[in-house]
Order: structure tokens, then sequence, then C-alpha cells
């Protein structure tokens, strides 16, 4: 019988999948180790894992040929050199909030095309001023989006700013979607295609080869009045950079969900500049169904490790996605 072992922390909603679980794969062993003992202990002999495997674990798998990961974009160290190196086949559940974070994308690049923070900022103030806008109005229609990063969420941000009449241009290393309204390009034409873009918006993962990629340089590289957003991973932009951007108006604004730093300290310059939205990491919280949806690609994937067909969402874990 194959075995199954969620190693912990395990949060209190996915302990309600062990029923199911069992009930979907009655060849299969569904097995919760509740603490760091109890996963040295079931690890040994388990040929599957939902979860992470720390680095003093691998080694006392005898067995281990497939991990579940919980999230799309883990913690740094997650992929260390013997995970890589290690056989087994690492999966996530990449594609369950594309359109809660693809609705957000759409919000921020509402909201900065509109104006709409200075309008705020005018209405906290209770000043009725028809003129509170600094930057020009951009209809989108005429407008182009710069989508970096074209996964899951990236191709979502692509259909949504097509949807507005945008002209859509999408920069990725490996291309898995095929989206005949998107302009492709590869990630060595990035900064050729900067200057085209109204809006960039960054949806790429955190990796070594994108930490800090949206540096100074690139925003210099952005038109005046062009908009930079990002959705993606916080370790991919330097904020000292941004803010220097913005407050030497290389760019029009920003809008965040995510951060080099996180909490963002109070101090941080980010929270009192004009036309700068920030949102802390919630783009997809509390979205209906994520727990559901996550159930169903773990469900799915362990069907398929039992009929030994191939499996969802499988990642490279040398570019850790």
């Amino acid at each position: 019988m194959l075995k199954l072992v969620m190693l912990p922390p395990i949060a209190e909603g996915r302990r309600a999948w062990v029923q199911p679980l069992h009930a979907a794969l009655p060849q299969m062993q569904i097995v919760i180790a509740e603490n760091a003992e109890a996963a040295r202990r079931e690890i040994v002999d388990a040929d599957a894992v939902y979860g992470w495997v720390a680095p003093d674990l691998l080694p006392l798998a005898q067995k281990l040929r497939w991990l579940q990961s919980p999230i799309i974009g883990p913690h740094i160290g997650f992929y260390y050199n013997e995970l890589i190196d290690h056989p087994l086949v690492v999966t996530n559940p990449r594609g369950i909030f594309n359109d809660h974070i693809g609705q957000h994308i759409m919000m921020f690049v509402l909201t900065l095309a509109r104006g709409l923070p200075y309008y705020m900022e005018a209405q906290r103030a209770r000043r009725w001023d028809p003129e509170a806008r600094k930057t020009p109005y951009i209809d989108l229609s005429r407008a182009t989006a710069l989508v970096a990063g074209i996964g899951n969420i990236g191709h979502e941000a692509a259909r949504l700013c097509h949807a507005f009449g945008m002209r859509v241009i999408g920069v990725d290393p490996r291309w898995e979607y095929e989206l005949p309204y998107v302009e492709k390009r590869t990630s060595e034409e990035l900064d050729s295609v900067l200057p085209e873009a109204d809006f960039v918006i960054v949806a790429m993962p955190h990796t070594p080869e994108t930490e800090g990629l949206w540096n100074r340089q690139r925003f210099g590289l952005m038109k005046s009045s062009a908009y930079f957003i990002n959705i993606g991973r916080g370790m991919t932009t330097k904020l000292d950079d941004l803010v220097a951007a913005l407050e030497d108006g290389e760019i029009a604004g920003c809008a965040l969900d995510v951060f080099e730093i996180e909490p963002l300290p109070a101090e941080h310059p980010l929270w009192t500049l004009p036309n700068v939205l920030l949102t802390p990491h919630i783009a997809a919280k509390d979205a209906e169904n994520l727990e559901e949806r996550q159930y169903q690609i773990l469900l799915d994937n362990a069907q398929r490790f039992v009929a030994d067909e191939p499996l969802r969402n499988v990642v490279n874990k040398q570019l850790w996605y």
C-alpha cells in the first residue's frame, strides 16, 4: 500500500482532508505527522509527502517519490541542493487563485489609470477638487500592459488587460500558454520592451535569477508616465530603488501587494508617497474556496500518483517553480 504523509505544521482545515482522501483512495494510507518526532518516524517509508521536507528529514526517506508543496512560492530554503538533486517529483498548487489575484491586479490598474489616489486624498481632506489628479488620465483602450511572468496569474492578468482593450506584451523564460492576444518576448528582451509599457505588471516568482531584478536601472527604462505593479514576490523588487524612481519622477506611481520586507516598516517612505497603492500581501487572502481548490489538486495528483500517471503542476526544482 502506498503511503502519503502530511508533515507539520498542519492547518486545521487540512485535517478534514484525511477522511475524503481515504474514501477516494483506499489503496493509499494517509498519515498526519503531528510533530517533528512523528515526521522523522513516518517519512522513512513514505511514498509521498504533503508539506515541506526539511534537510534533516530527506536522508531518512527511503521510498519518497513525490512531494506536494502546499504553496506556490515557498520560502527561501525550500529548494535546497539535496532536494533539487533527489529524484523525487515536486508539484505545487498553482492556478488556485488566478481569478482572485487577476481581479486585484485590475483594481490596481483602474485605480492608477483614473488617478483615484489623488481624489481619495482630496476626499479625506473633505476638499472638492476636480483638478486633484496630478498625472495624466490613461485610456486603457490605447494603453500597453507589459506582464512579466506569464504563468497562471500572469496569463489571467494578460487576459483581463486584453478584455479592457489593452495591447499586451508578455515576457517569460518558458512559455506554457498559447495566448494569441499576447506579444511574446523572452527574458532577454525585457529591457528593450520596457519603454513601450504604460503598466508594468510583475507576476514572476522569486528565484535566484529574479531576486532584485526590478531595480533603478529598469525603472529608468520605463516611461515617466508609466506605473509599476508587483503582485508576484516582494524579493524581485528593490524597494529603495523604487522609492528613488518615484521621488525623482522616473515613473508616475506604483501599486504593490508584496514587499522586499514584510511587514513593510511603518517609517518606510512608500506609505506616504503620492500615487502609491499598498495592500499587505492579501490579494488572495480569504478568497472563496481556496481550501477546496487546494484539496482538489492534492486529490487529483494523488489519484495520478496511484495510477502511475503524469502529475499536475510539476515544478522545475532547479528554477524553484
